[in-house]
């Protein structure tokens, strides 16, 4: 238990976006709120989530659940990432370059608020396509889940089968 509350005390929450979004039936609109918010500790682990309800707390409570349960963990090189690195979900694109210490973060809202949380401070970013933050946001994810370490590179090539 205490370990628990110590961990959320570590932990950053963003959020991200709050949307009122309606569903039409035949007996009128129903409306409901959506929340996009990251979660990280700030030393290289963090999620995004989605959650929906009647209301705005509500909707946001599910999000941090969800984006705990969906936190990846991000291999750092002091500040920045190791390389770069693209990706691509729906109909947006990114591309993300690591950056020299001191240098800063150049990306946009969205970005920014789950870099901020997963404690990448010099990084360089570019959107290319739709700027819909949930894509996005899931763009970054995808683009960051292909990094590996170092040190994880070198097993890969050592356990590779040559084909002769």
């Amino acid at each position: 238990m205490k370990k628990q509350l110590l961990e959320d005390k570590e932990e950053k929450q963003v959020v991200v976006e709050i949307r009122r979004v309606t569903k039409v039936t035949k007996g009128g609109k129903n409306l409901n709120f959506r929340a996009l918010v990251v979660v990280g500790d700030g030393k290289g682990k963090a999620g995004f989530g989605l959650g929906k309800a009647g209301e705005v707390p509500e909707a946001i409570r599910k999000a941090i659940d969800r984006a705990r349960k969906s936190t990846i963990i991000i291999p750092l090189n002091e500040t920045t990432i190791p390389y770069d690195v693209k990706a691509k979900a729906g109909a947006s694109c990114v591309v993300l370059k690591p950056a020299v210490r001191g240098h800063g973060m150049v990306a946009g809202r969205t970005m920014r608020a789950f870099f901020e949380v997963c404690g990448i401070a010099d990084i360089t970013c570019k959107c290319l396509g739709s700027t819909n933050p949930l894509n996005v946001i899931d763009a970054t994810v995808k683009a960051l889940s292909k990094l590996r370490d170092s040190g994880e590179e070198a097993e890969d090539t050592k356990n590779e089968v040559k084909p002769d």
